[in-house]
């Protein structure tokens, strides 16, 4: 069982809450979407606690009260760059840049962007973004851009953020549609310029659509997804199985009429970024509506619930470079937590294992030649066995 302790605490300056928390993988860097207005906020998190770094979008508007679910048309995308300290931030206005020297507008980018999810491939040399800026049907494929000298290329369709393997080689990320999401796997081809996806066939469906991004713990041993538009469902897989292998359903389930009075508001009770895993391998931790982080082992099954914000609902949670923990409440705090833990198999896996998972994946899957309709060149896995798609007439 892991001991928590607190290292720092801030309070935005408008009181408001942050809904999601963005961690640099290397550097001690956060980013913290605003819950009132389209804003990212960046705090530096190293020796010396939590330190304000600026603001992008300090001056936009507040959200509309009456947005409801249509609100994340507005929400800002981010990324970070892979090793340096940069973030890019995708608003309503286009996509700029944060580094520690100020905020600039990033070129290259089409005058027709409109980009809800944003990523940087491993090497941090081409960014992908979604949905395309050329396509008439945009959601059909993605921008694949290289930011020097500037050129924009076309890349496979997704929708929901990109999360790469601890091993490097390969990401999954989200192709979603009202009945269902697939969870797509790409080998990410470094060798050209641009780094392009290269999807494989091996995929996963889940039930209806609405949810985030997936993460993978440190040890490459697991992956979780946060959402679903009606059950408010957390899941965990086993990679490279894909089997399931930890469920639950935070807060009320499935509402009789997704409009009804006060859906919206049951629905956020549960942050839909409340999820993280931690440095020690395959430990998920869940920000709780009462103000507790539960450490969850999905292999054991086993959980323990730690108090750390004193009633104030867990609006967001990361885990920093350093691996301690970094949680945002609905009262505008951002807290910084130190986590020790003496379990034995506290020490992450090291690369040959890591590289052995990715390879083993790769060995029971082909690459789709074309990602123009990916429904029909899928090997599905529905939670139970993998089907082949062309199986779906018989059945």
């Amino acid at each position: 069982m892991a001991v928590i302790e607190t290292s720092a605490c801030v309070r935005l300056g408008n009181g408001a809450a942050l809904e999601r928390l963005v961690c640099h993988p290397r550097l001690p860097l956060v980013a913290g979407l605003d819950s009132e207005r389209p804003a990212v906020h960046v705090w530096d998190c190293g020796a010396n606690g939590l330190q304000s770094l600026g603001t992008v979008g300090g001056g936009s508007a507040v959200y509309a009260q009456d947005a409801g679910i249509l609100r994340g048309d507005w929400t800002p995308a981010v990324a970070w760059h892979p090793d340096q300290p940069l973030l890019l931030v995708a608003t309503e206005g286009g996509v700029v840049r944060w580094t520690p020297q100020g905020v600039s507008a990033l070129e290259g980018v089409p005058p027709t962007a409109d980009y809800r999810s944003l990523a940087f491939s491993p090497d941090g040399h081409t960014l992908w973004a979604s949905p395309s800026s050329g396509d008439a049907d945009e959601w059909e494929s993605s921008d694949v851009l290289t930011l020097t000298p500037g050129t924009v290329g076309t890349g496979p369709p997704w929708d929901t953020g990109v999360e790469v393997h601890p091993a490097g080689g390969l990401v999954v990320t989200l192709c979603s549609e009202q009945g269902a999401t697939l969870v797509i796997f790409a080998r990410v081809d470094q060798d050209s310029v641009p780094a392009r996806m290269r999807v494989q066939r091996r995929a996963l469906m889940l039930d209806g659509d609405f949810y985030q991004k997936p993460i993978f713990s440190s040890d490459g041993r697991y992956f979780a997804i946060r959402g679903n538009a009606h059950d408010n469902l957390l899941e965990v897989f086993e990679f490279p199985s894909l089997q399931r292998a930890w469920t639950a359903t935070l807060g009320e389930p499935r509402p009789s009429f997704l409009r009804q009075q006060g859906w919206w508001e049951r629905m956020r009770i549960w942050s839909r970024h409340n999820i993280a895993f931690g440095v020690r391998p395959a430990v998920l931790w869940i920000g709780t509506p009462a103000g507790t982080l539960v450490e969850v082992d999905p292999k054991s099954q086993r959980t323990v619930e730690h108090p750390v914000l004193a009633g104030s609902p867990v609006t967001g949670v990361g885990v920093t470079a350093t691996g301690d923990l970094v949680v945002a409440s609905g009262g505008g705090d951002l807290v910084l937590l130190s986590v020790a833990d003496d379990a034995a198999d506290a020490t992450a896996a090291d690369s040959d294992t890591l590289q052995a998972m990715v390879t083993a994946f790769l060995d029971a899957t082909s690459e789709v030649p074309d990602y123009g309709d990916l429904a029909t060149q899928l090997v599905l896995t529905d939670i139970e066995p993998p089907w082949e798609s062309a199986a779906a007439a018989t059945a």
